[in-house]
Parts: structure tokens; C-alpha cells; sequence
């Protein structure tokens, strides 16, 4: 049998024939980072998908929240007729969900049905060509996500009803750390934690963090496109295994303007060619780890909307909040965009930057590519910061607002290299479009300041 809650081929064949599976979500992690396809018949996966693919809308990846096909991408558009494309299972990622009754999951690469190619502004295929970058300079990434959410005992449904008004958070006071509180929440954490953890996507801990109901639940590191994969399926699983139990909970960077935001922590190492690190190969910070730290730096603004996709990503970023507001980097310091952790072989970069609602693929894409740019370049990032950032006014300052990092992605040579034209403009667009929504939305902050005061 494979590793804990993976499937081989063979081994979903046998499940398939026992009647334990009979149905394989089939899914593309879209702009968002949601998880979009389809749930296929198990037999008819082996007999026709599992090799092949499954065709889907190709609006998957030029369409808004609302699934509103959006005008004024050069991918596909109205005149192109929303034609298909192929979604090609990655048979590696193929695993029980064992959060669903007798059901499998894998997620699939986006393909050109014509040349058989990747399509380069496909979330997965954006990661894939910065690790190809990384191989062809002799390393591996290995990275971590920790993502922070908010449990509530509303259900989505009456979330909804109650336009996400005076909903109730499951915890009452703030609970970084506490066992007494996460004791509280168990029945719905312990769960996410199991059965995540049943389903390949193995778990290190949970903790309550700072905020009334706020929670955290630790992945095991993994090479960088495993680890987006078990992102994206954990955060899929946690809604579905806290509906199921009759809550709900949000990946929102900043659900509530009194409360703390939600954070997307990366972890991240390079390694080489022989499963060896390259950061403190003899004990001490070697030239690439500090060149790598460079080229974040360098690169930090421009790359800015890539881990803050939303309008509300902003409002994460206030001092004093454990969110950063200021681009630097320093040795253990929770106050700073990019903290240094471990020694020696465990010595690692965390980007304290983006929020639990960005895309981990494009987050990791974008990291990686500033690094490996830092590295070519032999970037110096100077000495490590030392004392409270928020109050250090001669840092460069994290984006504070689409707008802003709208308008450094714009302008930025750097990621056009990286990335290529077609990729930042169809990232444009869709940044350009969330913005425009929220431009014309009248909000329930406008009604309570203006109707009866202005």
C-alpha cells in the first residue's frame, strides 16, 4: 500500500473493484486557488479519464468569484467561443478524500487539446515553469504553508442569511496557544486534523491563534508543487469537514476590522540535485541563501499582488498585528516580511507576507522566481534588520493597496522575464477586474457612515 492515504493507479483499481471508491473528484485549482471540475463515475475514471483527461469550459481560468466569463482576456474570450480544454490527471496527487464518503481526489494539469502543451496562465503550469527554471539551475524548493482561518458555529447557509452580520465566532476571547479553547474546538479541528491527515496531506499540529475563534493546522513541508497541492485540497477539505459539522470558517486575510487577520506563512529551502540543503550546507548561511534572501528583497514589491490577490488582502497589513508592513528581513523577528528560522540543514526563509486567501501557486511561482533571480544576480541583502519593523521608516513598505500593487506588477521588467507577457497580463486583468468590482459594490460600511449623517 502506498504512503498513508495515496493512491497508486493500480492500487484505486483495487478499491474501485471492492466498492470502497466509486466516485474521483476531479479537479484545476482556478485563480483563486479553488478547486473546479468534476466528480467522476470511478469506473469510467480508469476506463477513459485517468489516461486521457476530461474536457472543461477553458472560462475556468478567465472568470470572476461569480463564475461571470469576464471580458478582455486574450486567453479565451466571447469571440474565441469559451472552447475547452483538456484537464490531464496528475496521477501523483491521486488520494482518498477520506473527509467524503467512498471518494478519491486528484488534481489535473491544464492542457492545450491541440499541441498537448501546458497552458502557461493555468495556476499549476505557473508554479511548474519556475521549478523547471530552478532544475536547469541545479536546485529543488521545499516549502510550507501555514494558513490561519477563523471557525465560526454558523453554518455557510446561515452566514448567508444573516449577510455575514453578528455571526459567532467559535471561540470567545483570543486563543493563541491555548489548550483550554482548542479544547473547545476539537470536535470540528480534530476533525479537519485526521482527516486530512487520512487523506495524504500529513499533519504536525493545530493550534488557537490570535484572534476569538481563529485557529491554525500545520502541514508537513514537501517539494513545492506537492505542497500547493495539499494547500489547496486542505483548504477545500477544512470548509467541507466544518459544514459538515455545522460551522463554517474563512480563509479571509481580514475577516472582521476589530480581530486579527488570517495569514499564509511560507516556508521555505533550497535544495540540490542530491536531496542535499544548499542554505547552511557546513553549519553557516552560505552565498545562495543570502543571494536568495537578495533577490525577495529585491523583487518584494513588484510581486506584491501575487500574495495579496483581493481588495480585503489589504487590510491585513497593520502594525502590530503580526501581519508586516515593512520589506525586510531579520533572524526570528515575527515583525518583519521575511523571517529567518532553523539552523543548520533545518535553516529556511519564511514569507510572512500573504494572506490565507492567496493562490499558493502563484505565491510559491513568484517567491521562487525572486530568489532564483537573487541567486543569477548574486543580490546582497545587506544585513539582517534588528528591532521592531513596524516603526522602521526607512524600510520599504509592503503595498498597502490593490491599486498600488496593481500598478508595481505593471511596471515590473522583472516579472515579464520571469513569468512571461501573456502570463502578467492575464494576472493583470484578473487583478484589474476583482479591483473593479469592489470599485462599484456600496458596502455596508458606506451605509452605516453615510446614510443618515451625510
Amino acid at each position: 500500500m502506498s504512503e498513508r492515504g495515496r493512491l497508486r493507479p493500480e492500487e484505486l483499481v483495487r478499491e474501485v473493484e471492492a466498492g470502497r471508491i466509486d466516485t474521483v473528484v476531479t479537479a484545476i485549482p482556478d485563480l483563486y486557488g479553488r478547486l473546479v471540475g468534476k466528480r467522476i463515475h470511478a469506473p469510467f475514471f480508469l476506463e477513459s479519464i485517468a489516461g486521457h483527461g476530461m474536457h472543461v469550459c477553458d472560462y475556468l481560468l478567465a472568470c470572476d468569484m461569480e463564475m461571470d466569463p469576464t471580458p478582455g482576456y486574450a486567453f479565451t474570450n466571447w469571440a474565441a467561443g469559451y472552447g475547452d480544454l483538456r484537464a490531464v490527471p496528475d496521477l501523483g496527487t491521486l488520494r482518498v478524500a477520506a473527509w467524503l464518503d467512498r471518494t478519491a481526489v486528484v488534481l489535473c494539469d491544464c492542457v492545450d487539446d491541440r499541441s498537448g502543451d501546458l497552458i502557461p496562465v493555468a495556476p499549476r503550469s505557473m508554479l511548474r515553469r519556475q521549478l523547471e527554471r530552478l532544475r536547469a539551475a541545479g536546485f529543488t524548493a521545499k516549502m510550507a504553508s501555514e494558513l490561519e482561518f477563523f471557525l465560526f458555529r454558523d453554518t455557510y447557509g446561515e452566514a448567508r442569511a444573516k449577510h455575514y452580520q453578528a455571526l459567532r465566532t467559535a471561540g470567545d476571547y483570543i486563543e493563541d496557544y491555548h489548550v483550554l479553547s482548542g479544547t473547545y474546538a476539537e470536535p470540528v479541528v480534530g476533525s479537519i486534523r485526521r482527516l486530512i491527515d487520512a487523506s495524504g496531506i500529513p499533519v504536525e499540529f493545530s493550534k488557537g491563534e490570535w484572534g476569538p475563534g481563529q485557529h491554525e493546522i500545520n502541514l508537513r513541508y514537501a517539494e513545492a508543487l506537492e505542497m500547493a497541492d495539499r494547500h489547496v485540497l486542505y483548504k477545500t477539505a477544512a470548509k467541507e469537514i466544518a459544514a459538515a459539522h455545522g460551522h463554517s470558517l474563512t480563509f479571509m486575510a481580514k475577516w472582521n476590522a476589530s480581530f486579527a487577520g488570517s495569514s499564509l506563512h511560507v516556508h521555505m529551502s533550497l535544495w540540490n540535485d542530491r536531496d542535499q540543503p544548499v542554505f547552511a550546507p557546513a553549519g553557516d548561511p552560505s552565498p545562495t541563501f543570502r543571494h536568495f534572501i537578495g533577490g525577495l528583497l529585491a523583487h518584494a514589491r513588484e510581486l506584491a499582488w501575487c500574495f495579496a490577490p483581493t481588495v480585503n488582502s489589504y487590510k491585513r497589513y497593520r502594525e502590530g498585528t503580526f501581519a508586516p508592513t515593512r520589506i525586510t528581513w531579520s533572524v526570528d523577528n515575527r515583525t518583519a516580511g521575511f523571517r529567518v528560522v532553523g539552523h543548520g540543514p533545518a535553516l529556511r526563509v519564511e514569507c510572512r507576507i500573504p494572506g490565507a486567501d492567496a493562490n499558493p501557486y502563484v505565491v510559491y511561482a513568484a517567491l521562487l522566481a525572486a530568489g532564483l533571480d537573487g541567486i543569477a544576480h548574486k543580490r546582497d541583502p545587506g544585513a539582517p534588520f534588528s528591532g521592531d519593523a513596524y516603526v522602521a521608516g526607512e524600510l520599504p513598505r509592503v503595498p498597502h493597496s490593490m491599486t498600488e500593487s496593481i500598478a508595481e506588477l505593471e511596471r515590473s521588467v522583472f516579472a515579464r522575464e520571469a513569468f512571461g507577457d501573456a502570463v502578467v497580463d492575464h494576472l493583470l486583468h484578473f487583478a484589474r477586474t476583482e479591483l473593479a468590482a469592489h470599485e462599484i459594490a456600496v458596502t455596508d460600511h458606506e451605509r452605516a457612515r453615510y446614510f443618515e449623517r451625510i
